[in-house]
């Protein structure tokens, strides 16, 4: 580190909808102002149709077969992160990874998140923290959402920062607390359908516009996310796999149509949720699905005049995730709060993540 205010570091996301590892290379500034950061390099490696098949089949293998895969992807983080650093020439202070997410099950308090540490570490030769989540359920938290964490300090500009990726999630301060919940199930349903017609997703939402609402789906989909709204819990595989997968495998309805209909679902909840704070503000739009041109528009729509949906620049839109990891990770090496309670509902805050390396 430069000095104990100045940071480089490789922020690592791997989210639920598989896209590919997003590696993002960030410079964080302290000043009497608060924090500054700049994402600097960033990519995202696309997982190779091995990966693909093996991290989706993961939660069925043996114990002996996880352990082995945490290990094996550990170490391929470590050389994918090697690698990105040869080629632009950089050094950082260490990596923050936040693994792949094979099972989550708060309730019954436990969390697991491929990526082994040390084999990142040994493959990379730098630091590095991981495992942000495990702390956070033994103190009787849901491990999740981790971002508003970083929200609260990179981006107290705006009212509501929305997550746009496989789970759709926001995070907003309300009464000087900051609070934060999963909403619904967004691109892990849409790639889902596209996979059906051999697609990776739906770019723009084409096929999904074309379709037309399917009433008897949509009161299902709304009958599944009213139980959801009661307790807000973190969402993850295993709900999607038992309340949602199922509904949308009903070939009696079209492709286009139910792309449609979990759309204007997903569109209808995240409204939803933007608005019961009741005030009209700026709500920061990240993730894939600010890509998805027909989805936003129907947000806008529900949303009406009631917010401002902003779209940063790409970098921030498609690398925010690994940015913020990459800050919780700094917040960690300065032993500093990076899981906030008040959003976990765990006993209390936490400097979460496990140190490897240092």
């Amino acid at each position: 580190m430069d000095s104990k205010n100045n940071y480089k570091v490789l922020g690592l996301m791997s989210g639920t909808s598989m896209d590919g590892l997003d590696i993002a290379f960030c410079q964080f500034r302290k000043n009497k102002a608060g924090w500054n950061y700049r994402i600097d390099k960033a990519t995202t490696v696309p997982y190779s149709s091995l990966w693909i098949k093996t991290l989706g089949a993961a939660h069925n293998f043996t114990a002996e077969e996880i352990v082995e895969l945490d290990f094996n992807y550990g170490k391929w983080l470590g050389l994918t992160c090697r690698d990105f650093l040869d080629q632009h020439n950089l050094r950082v202070d260490f990596i923050a990874s936040h693994g792949h997410t094979v099972f989550h099950q708060p309730g019954k308090g436990f969390t697991y998140q491929l990526g082994n540490g040390n084999a990142i570490h040994a493959s990379a030769g730098v630091p590095v923290i991981a495992d942000f989540r495990s702390l956070d359920v033994l103190r009787g938290g849901e491990g999740a959402p981790l971002v508003p964490a970083g929200d609260k300090v990179l981006f107290h500009g705006y009212d509501v920062c929305l997550n746009l990726g496989g789970i759709a999630n926001l995070s907003m301060d309300i009464t000087k607390k900051r609070i934060a919940f999963d909403i619904c199930f967004l691109n892990m349903g849409l790639n889902y359908l596209a996979a059906k017609a051999q697609k990776k997703f739906d770019k723009g939402g084409t096929m999904a516009q074309q379709g037309e609402l399917n009433v008897k789906l949509w009161k299902a989909f709304a009958k599944v996310y009213s139980e959801i709204r009661k307790k807000r819990p973190s969402l993850g595989r295993e709900i999607f796999e038992n309340r949602i997968r199922p509904l949308l495998d009903d070939d009696s309805i079209s492709l286009s149509d139910r792309l449609r209909t979990f759309t204007e679902s997903s569109a209808a909840e995240i409204a939803g949720a933007i608005l019961s704070s009741k005030e009209r503000g700026k709500v920061l739009c990240t993730g894939g699905g600010a890509f998805n041109s027909f989805f936003m528009s129907r947000l806008l729509d529900l949303c009406a005049d009631h917010v401002d949906l902003i779209i940063p620049d790409d970098d921030v839109v498609k690398f925010k995730e690994a940015l913020v990891f990459a800050f919780l990770g700094v917040l960690r090496s300065r032993d500093e709060v990076n899981c906030l309670s008040s959003v976990t509902g765990a006993a209390q805050n936490s400097s979460a993540g496990v140190m490897v390396g240092f």
